[in-house]
């Protein structure tokens, strides 16, 4: 066996394995038994209180005559619904990113000079240092675009003179410079891998500064460096409904714990990144997409309610698709009756389809989110209700936009970067403890055995 192959699991690493899973498979028991609330969630599924956050606030229930009732979800930056703030800058015809960006790190909705100068404070951080893209991002290309990113987001801490310092001010600079990179970092990362992996030719193009960071995006992405209005303007919509989701998700709780470590700002945002990487968090929306691929080619007609009803259960029942027993795009640990970001995506999802012709894949969408909730409560015993996420129709829409969905999840990180700076700031300001929880051993005490005396142990 060639131990040198760096990717070989060798037969011993085999028989090591076996012998790890067998030592750390705990009881699921044991967890009742100790009232341990594994993964912070009780088994109704609802988060354990680990801190307090002025940033965002979801809301699915409201409690009437003591009882928790569920209820069309509602989401929260700094205090303003979300659904009113994409209506107010969708309605004056500006784009919200940056504005909504402003919103979060400093609870408060800019003025007209405010976001002008705010937006050229972005544009000028939109750049990355000198021969980057040569020596970093075209150097070992990988095929897993968020471990690009990852990477190069910890190499910058070389190239700051001041990586270490946790002042709110440099981490602010810190954090506005990640931010305007994100797209850049994301992209050029893409293109290199298909230029060296693919044989594809290598597009660099420069951003613009009086682009909007949505404009920009396509702009940098595509070999013609062209776009409609309107694929710019629900790009935009997708980045601010992605921005944040209260403090209780993966990554930023991920963006607290290793904060309160008082560590650098560039390993907070890699950690970040990692967390946002497993498909628990943010790779939905791609196995949305494929999912609808496959039912494409399965039903054929696709407004036929009992053949989509068909499919659908044999996803549940495992006979179809990646064999999960899941129906990807449905369902989510706080919403219930609706989640808002679906809800005010979807107006925008179908004005892109009949730009872009897509008008049936659109009734195919709608149908799924109809019957799919009825089919799930039908063939699964339900604690809460069940209807679809954001991640149902925001694959559909990258897909619309001919994004590859290599770039799904940095486009989720592009965006949800904003609301990691938010919390990073949030928990130095604070100025708290380390975050440190506890868990309970369960192992029993063991005697010292020489080594001599260990056979057949």
């Amino acid at each position: 066996m060639d131990y040198n192959a760096f990717s070989e699991i060798t037969p011993d690493i085999i028989r090591l394995a076996k012998m790890s899973e067998k030592a750390d498979i705990i009881d699921t028991e044991l967890f009742t038994r100790y009232d341990v609330k594994r993964g912070l969630r009780d088994l109704n599924g609802k988060g354990v209180l680990a801190g307090l956050t002025n940033i965002s606030d979801v809301r699915a229930k409201k409690v009437v005559d003591g009882v928790e009732i569920p209820v069309h979800g509602r989401l929260f930056y700094r205090g303003y619904d979300v659904k009113d703030l994409v209506n107010g800058f969708t309605r004056d015809n500006r784009f919200g990113f940056e504005e909504i960006t402003y919103l979060l790190l400093f609870d408060k909705l800019p003025d007209a000079g405010e976001l002008e100068n705010f937006r050229n404070i972005l544009s000028g951080y939109r750049s990355l240092p000198t021969s980057f893209v040569r020596d970093i991002i075209m150097k070992a290309p990988s095929s897993d675009m968020m471990n690009t990113l990852a990477r190069s987001v910890l190499t910058l801490y070389s190239y700051d003179e001041r990586a270490d310092d946790v002042s709110l001010p440099n981490v602010l600079r810190q954090c506005l410079q990640l931010i305007s990179m994100f797209p850049l970092l994301s992209i050029y990362g893409y293109q290199a891998y298909c230029h060296y992996h693919d044989g594809k030719s290598l597009f660099i193009h420069q951003p613009r500064p009086e682009l909007s960071t949505a404009e920009n995006i396509l702009r940098i992405l595509r070999p013609d460096k062209s776009y409609t209005p309107l694929e710019a303007r629900l790009l935009d919509v997708a980045l601010v409904l992605h921005m944040e989701h209260g403090g209780g998700n993966n990554s930023s709780f991920t963006t607290h714990v290793v904060t309160s470590s008082l560590t650098d700002t560039y390993s907070v945002i890699a950690a970040a990144i990692g967390s946002l990487k497993g498909p628990r968090h943010g790779g939905a929306n791609i196995k949305v997409v494929q999912m609808f691929e496959e039912m494409k080619q399965e039903v054929k007609d696709w407004t036929d309610e009992e053949e989509v009803g068909v499919y659908l259960r044999r996803l549940l029942h495992k006979e179809a698709f990646d064999h999960a027993g899941l129906i990807y795009g449905v369902g989510h640990a706080i919403y219930s009756k609706s989640d808002p970001r679906a809800v005010i995506f979807k107006s925008f999802v179908e004005k892109l389809s009949m730009e872009k012709g897509l008008e049936k894949e659109f009734a195919l969408y709608s149908l799924v989110e109809r019957l799919a909730p009825e089919i799930i409560s039908a063939e699964r015993q339900m604690y809460k209700g069940v209807s679809i996420n954001v991640d149902f129709y925001s694959g559909f829409v990258y897909h619309m936009l001919g994004l590859p969905m290599e770039l799904y999840p940095p486009m989720f990180a592009i965006a949800r970067i904003c609301g990691w700076s938010a919390h990073r700031m949030e928990e130095l300001a604070n100025n708290g403890k380390i975050i440190r929880p506890a868990y309970k051993p369960i192992g029993t005490d063991k005697t010292y055995i020489d080594i001599a005396d260990r056979s057949g142990q």
